[in-house]
């Protein structure tokens, strides 16, 4: 990465590399590397494989901040400004961070903390922690060599096609692991300047992504969703490709955005542990789910061939080397992943329909909580369907599902018709009508939330 960065600073020269939403340049190529200069001196009394917390924001200073810590060889572990003072504790305790990084509105401090051991790397010291929100309850985090952030930098820009002439949109956090790949490394490692953006309202997203003539967007359904809904909107000459990652965009909303401004929306299946994998480069919304194909220099193997769907192994030269402080070979090992995912092949590429830890178990019998939430949609009606199991006592799991429907819709007709089509342990025990389905803001469903939330008994204080 730092090669890359020395390539980049010579062929840039004094070409703008960040701008704020106005359109105004707030870093050029030659002022992230005085300030990468000037940060390494605030880090250099820390030892090689020390831990530093970045909690910062989408700042102008992340490039700068990340080339220091690569030379100075300490570890960057991101953390996203929405973690709570709890959480965050815990992750710093975890992960024997030597300092947490944040700031004020201009600048980033360094604070020591002098409780937290040197971690144990067994070897070579990673550069990189992302944490990961996968299904355990206890935070942990990926380890990354240089090398393998650039792998997947590389395979993400020529996937999709991105380059030095591009203006990316950052409003994604960098914290995440989408917008650290997609925004924070094609600029240190290809030159590809960004737009940073601390927004969250989006129409404001969207009115500055007309005034600063961007061509690229990474996305979420979320604003996607958003952009449809709103009159009055602004043309877009500039932007040629829009990305949605992070969950599963909706048939409906592809459509309905492709219809107002004329532009595909590219679909992006990627994880924490292993970069991008697959990439829709058609952007043709023909089946729910649906991915496409895998990224350039992804392989992938589908672990049971002979089931509908199956959990796959991801094999790229920019998956982790594993889970730290704890590690856990047969999911995540140097050179392979397995996601949670079950997946289908189509001509056409792969589609998601559903995830292990979603497959519901009611005595015994799994249910794939996905086949109950497609027959809920074809009520008329119903406009957004989430299933999920919560615990029984006489049955280990019960099937219960979450719809947003049309004024007149009641549960007891669509229980009947759950009962009319599918097999009786298929058949939701109660379906809730709400207003709204809860999601986090990067706009995933988490069917484990939900199953919280409408445990038995407390169904009352969540209803509409």
């Amino acid at each position: 990465m730092l090669a890359a960065w020395k390539q980049t600073v010579a062929r840039a020269k004094d070409s703008p590399a960040i701008f704020n939403t106005r359109g105004e340049v707030a870093r050029r190529f030659p002022d992230i590397e005085e300030c990468a200069c000037d940060f390494e001196t605030k880090i250099d009394g820390f030892a090689e494989g020390s831990v530093l917390a970045l909690q910062i924001g989408n700042h102008e200073d992340w490039p700068s901040i990340l080339i220091a810590c690569l030379r100075k060889r300490l570890v960057v572990l991101p953390l996203e400004q929405s973690i709570s003072h709890q959480q965050r504790s815990a992750v710093l305790s975890i992960c024997h961070a030597s300092a947490l990084v944040n700031c004020d509105e201009i600048t980033p401090h360094v604070h020591k903390i002098d409780n937290n051991t040197l971690p144990d790397w067994d070897g070579e010291a990673p550069a990189l922690l992302k944490l990961t929100s996968g299904t355990t309850a206890a935070a942990r985090a990926v380890r990354f060599r240089s090398d393998q952030l650039l792998a997947d930098c590389n395979q993400i820009c020529e996937t999709m096609g991105i380059s030095d002439v591009d203006l990316n949109f950052g409003v994604i956090p960098i914290s995440h692991s989408y917008g650290f790949s997609n925004l924070l490394t094609p600029l240190i490692a290809r030159g590809v300047p960004m737009v940073l953006s601390r927004e969250r309202m989006p129409r404001a997203v969207l009115m500055d992504l007309a005034r600063t003539n961007t061509t690229v967007f990474p996305g979420m359904p979320v604003f996607y969703q958003a952009f449809c809904e709103m009159e009055n909107v602004p043309t877009l000459p500039k932007l040629r490709l829009c990305i949605s990652a992070g969950a599963p965009l909706a048939l409906a909303v592809a459509r309905r955005f492709q219809d107002k401004f004329n532009r595909p929306i590219h679909s992006f299946y990627g994880a924490s542990e292993c970069g991008g994998i697959c990439y829709d480069r058609d952007a043709s919304p023909a089946i729910k789910g649906f991915v496409g194909k895998p990224m350039t220099g992804v392989d992938l193997e589908i672990i049971d061939p002979t089931a509908s769907a199956s959990q796959i192994r991801v094999r790229s030269a920019a998956v982790g080397d594993g889970y730290f402080p704890e590690s856990d070979e047969e999911k995540l090992n140097r050179g392979f992943f397995v996601p949670d995912d079950l997946l289908t092949k189509t001509e056409n590429g792969f589609q998601i329909v559903g995830r292990i830890s979603d497959v519901i178990n009611v005595a015994g019998k799994k249910v794939n909580p996905v086949e109950v939430e497609a027959h809920l949609l074809r009520f008329r009606g119903v406009r957004q369907a989430v299933v999920f199991g919560r615990a029984s006592a006489l049955r280990n799991e019960e099937v219960v599902a979450c719809v947003v429907a049309s004024p007149g819709v009641d549960e007891a007709d669509l229980l009947d018709f759950c009962r009319r089509a599918l097999s009786g342990w298929q058949v939701p025990k109660r379906v809730f009508i709400v207003d709204a389905i809860p999601a986090n803001e990067r706009g995933k469903i988490s069917r484990r939330e939900l199953a919280r939330r409408f445990a038995t008994g407390q169904e009352r204080s969540v209803l509409r």
